[in-house]
């Protein structure tokens, strides 16, 4: 009887373990389209299991490159948006992702987003590499923005969300949460959150931090309508899925100081930025690294290798979504 083959779309940190499979790894830059991915895949010849990155489209074409044999996916992410559930479904193949082991390096993340963007760290490193530090500065020059006892909401009540609300307790911070249900992790003590709708969330809030999954429903769930119900202080940090922004109309809110500045670590067209985003000071913008800390990403590979053991076992994964 042949091993099992498991295929992964692009090399992970640490080794996979998954032990009497037959894996085969993808190249370091990952595939540019979705046909070459799919091209390899088939090349390879029907997988029982398939690592793939959350930008690695899973949809019909996928499944039939794949075939018959193939009994799960398992995403490199705690987000699915790219991969078509429903027709996985249909195939009877399963899919799994990896949620827990990116939550803490995600809310990191989103917190030093938050920070960079209050003291105006993307327009003064500017300053200093260009060789402008050359006197002392006014104490008009550079001002950002306070943090401590300001209003922090958080749009999505997930595990993310709960750990970057947590971090905001070191700066006695008011915690608002936006959810379809309440959750009450959020409103017992410490955080002694409140639940607001969207709408009166974003007018309260001087902080505005982003953690929903996207669905048609959070697609553009932030556009021009939205921020325009901001302060002209606030801040708003994205680590979910770049969709949910309108980019469009982020891009116009900051180059007329509508809010002031947005912190991103992933974007609506990815990796392609939205005309201008590049050339504003008061955006910070980070390369989709949300979980990019080793210990966390060593985590992920020890999440995909216990849902690809169980789907060649044939029991059930300990990540399933579908």
């Amino acid at each position: 009887m042949s091993a099992p083959l498991v295929l992964i779309t692009r090399p992970v940190p640490g080794a996979p373990d998954i032990p009497g499979a037959d894996t085969r790894t993808g190249p370091p830059e990952g595939f540019s389209t979705a046909a070459e991915l799919n091209a390899w895949i088939a090349a390879l010849g029907a997988p029982d299991a398939v690592v793939t990155m959350f930008h690695d489209p899973v949809d019909d074409a996928f499944l039939d490159a794949a075939g018959p044999s193939l009994k799960g996916v398992v995403n490199f992410a705690v987000g699915y948006d790219n991969i078509n559930v429903p027709a996985c479904r249909d195939r009877s193949v399963r899919v799994c992702n990896t949620p827990d082991a990116v939550t803490e390096g995600t809310a990191d993340l989103a917190w030093a987003l938050l920070l960079s963007c209050a003291r105006r760290l993307t327009e003064t490193g500017r300053y200093v590499r260009a060789g402008n530090f050359q006197r002392p500065l006014g104490m008009g020059d550079f001002l950002g923005l306070d943090i401590a006892g300001r209003t922090l909401l958080i749009v999505g009540a997930g595990r993310i969300g709960y750990a970057t609300a947590m971090r905001s307790l070191g700066w006695g911070m008011n915690v608002l949460y936006v959810a379809r249900s309440r959750h009450l992790d959020f409103e017992f003590a410490p955080l002694n959150a409140q639940r607001v709708e969207l709408d009166e969330g974003l007018a309260r809030a001087d902080y505005i931090s982003i953690h929903t999954p996207l669905t048609p429903q959070t697609k553009h769930l932030i556009n021009a309508d939205k921020i325009a119900l901001m302060k002209d202080r606030a801040v708003l940090i994205n680590t979910s899925r770049g969709p949910t922004v309108d980019e469009a109309a982020l891009v116009d809110a900051l180059k007329n100081n509508r809010i002031f500045a947005a912190g991103l670590d992933v974007y609506e067209n990815e990796p392609a930025l939205a005309p201008g985003l590049a050339e504003l000071d008061n955006a910070v913008l980070t390369p989709h690294i949300g979980s990019g800390a080793g210990r966390y990403r060593e985590l992920m590979t020890e999440l995909v290798s216990a849902n690809v053991r169980a789907l060649l076992a044939g029991t059930d994964p300990p990540n399933l979504v579908a």
